[in-house]
């Protein structure tokens, strides 16, 4: 039997840093994390995980990581006080499972 050579794994070209690529995706509309994970190739919990680091270098910054919270679809209830970034689970208030993932946009 012959063993079969693996090829090395060459990563995708990429001109700019993924971060560099999320805040100018970011700068033209609001994007749920899912989506920019869509247009920057990479996983939600990588896009998660780059979104804090944003938003601490924006904040040295003149611009700014604007947020609109998630929401409840059954009740209305807005996830105001929210720190992390990531979609919650239930509601709080009707315990609904129905949530609208936050959006994030660069202003």
């Amino acid at each position: 039997m012959k063993k079969k050579i693996k090829e090395a794994f060459i990563p995708v070209g990429r001109e700019e840093t993924v971060r560099k690529e999320m805040i100018s995706v970011m700068k033209e509309e609001f994007l749920s994390a899912r989506e920019i994970s869509g247009e920057v190739h990479i996983s939600e919990k990588e896009v998660i995980n780059h979104l804090h680091n944003i938003q601490k270098t924006l904040n040295k910054d003149k611009n700014h990581l604007k947020i609109i919270p998630a929401e409840c679809r059954k009740c209305g209830f807005v996830f105001k006080k929210r720190e992390r970034f990531t979609k919650p689970g239930k509601c709080p208030v009707c315990r609904g499972e129905l949530i609208k993932e936050p959006l994030f946009s660069i202003k």
